[in-house]
């Protein structure tokens, strides 16, 4: 799984564990935890530190390669590969199953402000529920 499509990023020095880290995220259609990436570098047959894999993650955040949300009111992190699009998840509260939403809620919202002037250049948004598997259960 090691190949690597994203162009390195300059002043970062590649080594093993980064690359496996870039090869996770890049592998990714949904953004994973530490303890997910550092799981499926191990199911490739690789070992890894947890806290090397924060490590990678935060250097990687820091320089623009990877994007780090944090979801349930901050309780957990999740990181993707920075694909330069605007993504919004929905996460189950029970299995913490994260699913992409197909639309961006706030592309027509128009907020009312006190401070006339202001300029938004950014939003967070969290939706969170039940999936269809806990629902049933």
């Amino acid at each position: 799984m090691k190949e690597n499509k994203t162009v390195w990023q300059a002043g970062v020095k590649r080594t093993r564990q980064r690359e496996s880290v870039l090869a996770v995220l890049e592998h990714s259609d949904k953004p994973l935890s530490a303890a997910e990436i550092c799981s499926k570098i191990e199911m490739d047959g690789d070992t890894v530190w947890m806290s090397t894999v924060y490590r990678v993650l935060e250097l990687f955040v820091e320089k623009g390669v990877a994007l780090k949300t944090t979801v349930l009111n901050n309780e957990m992190a999740v990181y993707e590969l920075n694909r330069f699009q605007h993504k919004h998840y929905a996460v189950c509260m029970k299995c913490r199953k994260i699913i992409p939403m197909g639309n961006c809620p706030m592309e027509n919202f128009t907020p009312m402000l006190a401070e006339e002037g202001f300029q938004i250049v950014g939003h967070n948004l969290e939706v969170f529920g039940y999936c269809r598997d806990c629902r049933s259960r």
